[in-house]
């Protein structure tokens, strides 16, 4: 069990997790509502090489978002689990969907909205059950870690896989194959979160007053930490160049979290101390937000008619809609008035003073 200052750094890391999808979920919108303005001016559009967009107060509000929005998630990692605040990331989808579909008039179909619940659920389940990592507060005990034999091994695995992937299959395969790429970005980004966590306990170092800036550690994790990013943009880039997002967005969100998870339990030892039922909690609801990203991306441009039922059901909706056909016949039938002869006199006792009257 968490004492009370790693309960209260958890809490502190999740509500920064929570808050960098919210931020980096709106920024979306505030830079999609600025390119629309400028759209409807009539100015030079970003898909045809226009600039405008830099003179959109709109555009600059999403891009301070997305900064805030990093810097809180690049935070959380400091805090909390790198398994917890990864796969919460998730969320700013979730975020930017809904967000979407209120200000921007975008069609949120009934998929879309399964995926967005399921992706609550496996989030909470995710929090209720999140691993407890061992303590790393100084680059002393991160350097210790990093020397770790399983971590080494990892480490080596992901970089020969990379160059694999891009001098071998990238060549042959990456115009083909969308896992190609995206297994590049997912592998090289799982030692940047690593970096990511090293440098958040260099700089809570540098402001408690030591001497960080004089550790090596701390500057190999920075060149190291801008050498992924870069490999990261670049062939995320090239996918999202091939291929369509709804199919690169869950793939790589998928792959890359699993790719954290794998090396925060070999560097972190994350997983060692879990009870059973927290580890298949945490598989779960990590198995839930990927089903829930699934729906929301593949299917958010199909339409949902019940022509897409399958035919049983659709044989009952027919059986269904005979019967309250049948019943508001039979409905109409008891509401009949119990002496039609009467009515039907006095009707023509009243047609008859009618045409009299016309007559007259």
């Amino acid at each position: 069990m968490r004492g009370a200052g790693g309960r209260a750094g958890f809490y502190v890391g999740l509500g920064l997790a929570l808050a960098s999808s919210a931020f980096i979920g709106g920024s979306f919108i505030l830079k999609k509502k600025g390119l629309l303005r400028l759209c409807r001016r009539g100015r030079a559009r970003a898909g045809q090489g226009g600039h405008a967009y830099l003179q959109e107060w709109l555009w600059w509000a999403g891009l301070l978002c997305m900064g805030v929005g990093e810097a809180a998630n690049f935070a959380a990692y400091v805090f909390a689990p790198a398994t917890l605040v990864t796969p919460l990331g998730a969320l700013s989808v979730l975020v930017s969907a809904v967000l979407s579909s209120t200000f921007l008039n975008e069609q949120l179909n009934v998929h879309g909205k399964i995926g967005c619940i399921l992706s609550i659920l496996g989030s909470t389940v995710m929090v209720i059950h999140a691993p407890q990592e061992e303590e790393v507060s100084s680059l002393e005990s991160m350097e210790e870690k990093l020397k770790d034999p399983g971590f080494i091994v990892f480490a080596v695995c992901v970089l020969v896989s990379s160059l694999l992937l891009i001098f071998v299959a990238g060549p042959r395969y990456g115009q083909s194959n969308v896992l190609v790429y995206v297994l590049v970005c997912s592998a090289i980004g799982s030692l940047s979160v690593s970096c990511v966590k090293g440098l958040g306990i260099a700089l809570k170092e540098l402001f408690s007053g030591k001497p960080v800036l004089k550790e090596p550690l701390g500057w190999v994790l920075l060149v190291c930490l801008l050498i992924c990013i870069s490999v990261q943009i670049n062939y995320l880039n090239k996918a999202l160049d091939i291929f369509n997002t709804s199919v690169v967005t869950p793939i790589y969100y998928v792959l890359f979290t699993t790719a954290v998870m794998m090396c925060s339990a070999i560097l972190f030892k994350e997983w060692q101390h879990m009870v059973l039922d927290n580890i298949i909690g945490t598989i779960s609801g990590f198995l839930t937000i990927v089903s829930g990203i699934f729906l929301l991306h593949t299917f958010r441009d199909m339409p949902f008619t019940p022509n897409l039922l399958p035919l049983f059901l659709q044989q009952g909706r027919a059986d269904l809609r005979a019967s309250w056909r049948s019943a508001d016949r039979h409905q109409s039938c008891q509401h009949q008035p119990l002496l039609p002869s009467e009515n039907k006199g006095s009707q023509s006792t009243e047609e008859e003073e009618e045409e009299e009257g016309e007559s007259v």
